[in-house]
């Protein structure tokens, strides 16, 4: 059964991890491109395309080739809802990239479309599907750490804004370093812990750095007139069960405890994180212990094989899910409630109030 896809938004994620990932399995092909600037997906097509590939400038005249089964969504936060519900309507399943939607609001009507439709729908968390995150998410769904009741979602960069596109820009993407990397680190968290139930969430963020010119950046220097969104955001996060999870992302930070998309974990049996690799720590005859786990193998001689990468094993996934019609391993309703966990520590930051939800 061949799959044939649809690429809305020809940017850097597109050509980064979609395009390259996907082009490499043997049941799709690529046949539109679609962005505004015309270009951006003539280069799509010529690289990653079929020679019958079409190109388009509206998303909507995309939509309504009947031939496409799967529309993979990476444009600006402030557009994945109304493109993602208009593909699920078009009868496409449909790949979001994270994060969700800009807001709660638009993330419920997505994950409301996809049941009205009948369609799929997944959001581009690929963090999951590292080596570590998969080893870790296998400990945790079968017992070892035991109840999970204390937890840490890191992403934290020293200086490493991103200064191209939009990303600097408030009204398209709905904040900074919490929504574009907090989301990721939040995503994995919330999947080790099994545990989508909020209850209270207090936030705060910062526009300190921003507001300074700065040659010092993994991107090159910000202007700190476009600089519109926070460059550091924190989150704590209690859970209905009583669970504590704190959030920590920013773009520049006067730190050098510095990691993205990982997590800590503590629980009844034992803890785990994920600095300097794995590690997995507990008591044990009474004594402490902590291993550190080796993913790589130690090396085989004369062997030059590597494991899938997290991008290439979520495109893989998200594939055989429609051609086999099973769930995704992302599943709407998880990253809805990152999405409302998200907006609630925005809110809680503008209000200087904690936000109670239902």
């Amino acid at each position: 059964m061949g799959i044939n896809v649809g690429i809305i938004g020809c940017g850097g994620i597109a050509f980064g991890k979609h395009m390259p990932s996907l082009k490499k399995l043997p049941d799709v092909r690529l046949v539109a491109f679609c962005d505004i600037d015309r270009e951006k997906a003539e280069r799509a097509a010529k690289e990653f395309g079929e020679s019958s590939s079409k190109t388009y400038t509206d998303y909507q005249e995309l939509l309504k080739d009947k031939s496409i089964d799967v529309v993979h969504v990476c444009t600006p936060n402030n557009t994945h809802a109304e493109i993602t519900i208009a593909a699920l309507e078009s009868g496409k399943h449909v790949m979001c990239e994270k994060p969700m939607a800009k807001t709660y609001a638009e993330a419920k009507a997505m994950v409301e479309a996809a049941k009205r439709t009948g369609k799929k729908l997944t959001i581009g968390y690929q963090n999951r599907f590292r080596q570590d995150s998969q080893y870790l998410h296998k400990l945790c769904r079968e017992g070892i750490l035991g109840d999970i009741y204390f937890a840490k979602g890191l992403a934290i960069r020293r200086r490493a804004v991103p200064t191209w596109g939009v990303f600097l820009d408030e009204e398209k993407q709905g904040g900074g370093p919490l929504i574009d990397i907090g989301t990721h680190a939040l995503d994995l968290t919330l999947w080790m812990m099994g545990n989508y139930e909020p209850k209270i969430v207090l936030g705060t963020t910062y526009h300190k750095l921003g507001k300074k010119a700065n040659a010092a950046n993994a991107w090159g220097p910000w202007d700190p007139e476009k600089f519109t969104v926070e460059d550091s955001a924190f989150g704590f996060i209690v859970m209905k069960n009583g669970a504590t999870i704190i959030l920590e992302s920013s773009w520049a930070l006067n730190t050098l405890e510095v990691d993205e998309a990982k997590c800590l974990l503590s629980g009844t049996e034992g803890g785990a994180d994920m600095k300097d690799g794995l590690r997995i720590n507990g008591e044990r005859f009474g004594e402490l212990y902590t291993t550190r786990v080796d993913l790589d193998g130690g090396g085989v001689d004369f062997y030059e094989g590597k494991a899938e990468s997290a991008a290439d094993l979520e495109a893989r996934l998200w594939i055989e899910s429609i051609i086999h019609d099973t769930e995704p391993v992302v599943k709407p309703e998880e990253a809805l409630v990152v999405t409302r966990i998200l907006e609630a520590i925005y809110q809680s930051a503008k209000t200087g109030q904690a936000v109670y939800l239902d």
